[in-house]
């Protein structure tokens, strides 16, 4: 064991000692001073909803990470799936393949649609969706597949996307865990169709409450930013053709986020690190 890793111990130590019966938290928010600075200028310019300043500003930081040409906000990461499916036009009559691992959300924002999800297995090393049984279960009621890049290991997207291709599915990725996550240096939210990620307060970066959708198809992108506004086009005001949501991210929210993601290579850092401490811990175990 380094001297990176022991440096650890008294960490976890102190977080076992400092809850009840033991209790270690999966994740713990790091909030600084950068993010009360900016949250507090969104509360003295009076913009606190999504009309802020820092709403633009964090969606264009997230689309340089994940090095995609949109990144759209969202209210949450399950709204964020939600948007993605009913953007391109998934509902009653298609099926939507899903991992039977994965928490609730995923199969939730396909049920929205009025689509149901079709589960498949999950590969038995990386717990992510299995692309073998994702062939096996296509039908000709099949839209979209949906990996899950469950705890942030990125599911097999070569293969996912190979079979996508040969059946004409949309790929979305809920990403909602993975941010930084790559694979052969390629982010997740850049290796479909679109990708969702979460902000919840146990995600790598957090907002609270928030998701992001990325994605590189400029048409997708117009109509998710027009749908999260209750349908309203950006050149028409209070003109509504359609039926849309309000999935829109507050600009206080978008100011943590901005301050977040001034510091998400270095929390990704310190995950690779803990990752690292478990691996030495356990290796000795079956």
């Amino acid at each position: 064991m380094n001297t990176t890793q022991l440096s650890f111990l008294p960490y976890l130590e102190h977080q076992v000692a400092s809850r009840p019966e033991g209790f270690i938290p999966v994740y713990e928010p790091v909030l600084d001073e950068v993010a009360e600075r900016y949250v507090l200028d969104a509360v003295q310019s009076g913009w606190i909803s999504s009309l802020g300043k820092y709403v633009g500003e964090f969606e264009s930081l997230f689309a340089e990470f994940c090095d995609v040409k949109h990144a759209v906000s969202t209210s949450n990461g399950t709204t964020a799936l939600h948007l993605i499916l009913h953007a391109m036009g998934i509902g009653r009559g298609d099926e939507v393949i899903v991992p039977s691992l994965s928490f609730v959300a995923s199969a939730n924002a396909v049920h929205y649609t009025g689509a149901p999800p079709v589960f498949v297995d999950v590969d038995a090393e990386t717990w992510t969706i299995d692309p073998v049984d994702v062939e096996r279960t296509l039908s000709p009621r099949t839209r979209a597949v949906m990996p899950v890049h469950l705890y942030g290991h990125p599911a097999d997207m070569d293969s996912i996307n190979a079979i996508a291709a040969t059946s004409d599915l949309f790929v979305v990725e809920d990403a909602a865990e993975a941010h930084g996550a790559a694979i052969d240096g390629r982010r997740t939210g850049a290796l479909g169709t679109a990708g969702a990620f979460s902000f919840f307060a146990n995600k790598v970066v957090t907002t609270g409450e928030g998701g992001m959708i990325t994605t590189d198809d400029d048409n997708l992108a117009a109509r998710m930013r027009m749908l999260r506004d209750h349908a309203m086009p950006p050149d028409k005001r209070y003109w509504h053709d359609e039926v849309g949501f309000n999935y829109r991210l507050t600009n206080l929210q978008a100011a943590v986020g901005v301050a977040q993601m001034a510091r998400i290579d270095e929390f990704i850092a310190r995950k690779r690190q803990i990752a690292s401490l478990y691996d030495t811990l356990l290796a000795d175990l079956p």
